[in-house]
């Protein structure tokens, strides 16, 4: 990078630290700390929410998956505004009347302690190591930019944004979070218009969106039912919508986002909005992916977009037999590009039947060009076992250092370290909270002052910040990172969902037999993650529906267990 893209990311992070740290100095009360006094309005539960959830992982992995997969992962999101609909009726008020800390405080009041610390365990199992995945995504950019060890990256960035977290708690995380998606939205608009900029001067953005329709890329929305396909409208809309109701409304780093609402219309609204936006915003940055691929077809891409791994190969004993396939790579595309450009005169001439004769060519080039990608994949396999075949995450980065001007790598890259940096430190700070009320507080000191529980939250998130960089050291062999933090998810959100479920709505139900029904359905769904290919989004549908329908029937059978306060 130039010295002035250097002096734009390293202002932007500094003055983010900072900012966060100065602006929320002296936090005296553990209700201060965790959840801001309850005083933020709508349009910051709103930044909050998104930032929390759009992390570096959004930034840097989604656009690759895009040019590799097409954009039919935005349907991962449709079930999204049924899911706010549902929560803004249901667990927002109820939250915001019993002025809980957390989602769990809610469970032992509905059931008893062992639910409420079941439901804790899970949220804290899974939330510490997918924090340990936002820390290792803008960790990638910078060891491939800096050529640093990739495990020095993770401790740098982990080690920044666990101090301000540390130090200013949620209102430093609300007060950055504004901060973070201004930049993100400048740099990742800017990244698109740069992409039309650098199509040959006689391609059009609609010859672009012709070019990724033609090949694949424009898969937005496809309504055919496949259980065993991931990404489809029913997959998403059912799937998703139990995935959201279970991120949104029992997953602590988001819930805290709402509790510290000044009221329950701001929480509501912030809530709504999100709904309204994520989508938009996803289709976007998917976009962003398909249009690097529309790029890439007239400009030879690399045969393999990790550098680190190419390099290995390219100095092993079989760099004579890489660079074949490289010649070979750059031959097929210089045909490819051919048929590309004849099935766009084709297409301006209305001349459908060579539209599809050129498009046929096209695929047929695209399969040679991936045919000899295998071959490569192959020769890294032999030269390293252990070698990342998986280059996904690399593909917008690698663009974006390689043709974006001066200054506005810079920008781009700030935009995706603040995007870890935002989502991280509300995960840290929800992560602290439910450690020190749902654990700390409740088993094991009741009736401590509150500069000792502000003491322990900050100890506590210093804790989850080396849980979440030791984890992150041994994350980087998962493949694409937006699909591997999504299955983590999806291990736990059903089963956690059906406990809230049976809590808000199956009122005849104790404590005893949701417990049991929750083991029993979260050891199902990891027999289905083990054993079967089921789609990882369908977890989220067999957890909850195993736990509630195993907890009315345990309930006929068990004795009558105490039954709190209703939803």
């Amino acid at each position: 990078m130039s010295a002035l893209d250097w002096i734009v990311l390293s202002s932007f992070l500094t003055f983010v630290v900072v900012y966060g740290i100065w602006k929320t100095r002296g936090k005296k009360d553990i209700e201060d700390y965790l959840l801001a006094n309850r005083s933020t309005p709508w349009y910051m539960v709103t930044l909050s929410i998104m930032a929390t959830q759009a992390s570096a992982i959004t930034f840097l992995s989604t656009p690759g998956q895009a040019y590799v997969d097409g954009m039919r992962f935005v349907q991962f999101y449709l079930g999204l505004p049924i899911a706010m609909i549902i929560l803004s009726v249901t667990a927002v008020p109820l939250f915001h009347r019993l002025k809980v800390y957390t989602a769990y405080e809610y469970l032992e009041g509905r059931f008893d302690l062992k639910n409420r610390v079941l439901g804790a365990a899970l949220f804290l199992i899974q939330r510490g190591l997918a924090a340990g995945f936002t820390i290792l995504a803008p960790a990638l950019i910078l060891s491939v930019i800096l050529g640093w060890n990739i495990r020095l990256t993770i401790f740098v960035i982990g080690g920044l944004v666990t101090l301000y977290t540390t130090t200013g708690g949620t209102e430093a995380v609300n007060k950055t979070h504004l901060l973070q998606m201004l930049i993100i939205t400048t740099g990742m608009a800017a990244a698109l218009f740069m992409i039309f900029r650098l199509l040959p001067s006689d391609v059009s953005m609609l010859d672009a969106a012709h070019v990724a329709g033609k090949m694949g890329k424009l898969n937005a929305i496809t309504f055919e039912f496949d259980w065993r396909d991931r990404y489809n409208f029913w997959t998403g809309l059912i799937g998703g919508t139990f995935l959201a109701l279970s991120y949104f409304g029992t997953d602590q780093s988001q819930v805290q986002r709402y509790l510290s609402g000044s009221s329950v219309a701001q929480s509501r609204l912030g809530l709504l909005t999100n709904g309204i936006v994520k989508i938009p915003m996803q289709f976007f940055i998917l976009y962003i992916g398909a249009m690097i691929f529309v790029f890439y077809q007239f400009v030879a891409p690399p045969l393999f977009f990790n550098p680190v791994e190419e390099a290995a190969v390219k100095t092993s004993v079989h760099a004579a037999e890489y660079s074949r396939l490289e010649t070979e790579y750059e031959s097929i595309h210089r045909e490819k590009q051919l048929s590309i450009r004849e099935m766009l005169s084709a297409n301006d001439a209305g001349d459908e039947a060579m539209v599809q004769e050129a498009a046929r060519s096209v695929q047929q080039s695209r399969a040679e060009e991936l045919q000899l990608r295998e071959e490569a994949l192959a020769l890294m396999r032999q030269v390293n076992p252990a070698a990342d075949t998986n280059d996904t995450n690399y593909i917008f980065l690698s663009f974006v250092v390689t043709f974006l001007p001066v200054g506005l790598i810079g920008l781009v890259l700030a935009a995706i370290l603040s995007a870890s940096m935002s989502s991280t430190s509300a995960e840290l700070n929800a992560l602290a909270s439910t450690t020190v009320i749902d654990l700390y507080k409740r088993m094991f000191r009741k009736d401590a002052s509150k500069r000792h529980y502000l003491l322990v939250s900050k100890a506590a998130t210093v804790f989850w910040g080396c849980y979440a960089i030791m984890f992150a050291l041994f994350a980087n062999r998962l493949g694409s990172l937006i699909e591997a933090v999504n299955i983590l998810g999806s291990l736990f959100y059903g089963t956690i969902l059906g406990i809230f479920l049976v809590a808000f709505y199956v009122k005849r139900v104790g404590g005893t037999a949701t417990f049991i029904a929750a083991i029993a359905a979260e050891l199902m769904v990891i027999a289905c993650f083990v054993f079967t290919d089921i789609p990882y989004l369908w977890y989220n549908v067999i957890g909850c529906v195993v736990l509630v329908l195993l907890a009315m029937v345990l309930e006929a059978f068990l004795p009558r267990s105490r039954v709190g306060y209703q939803a």
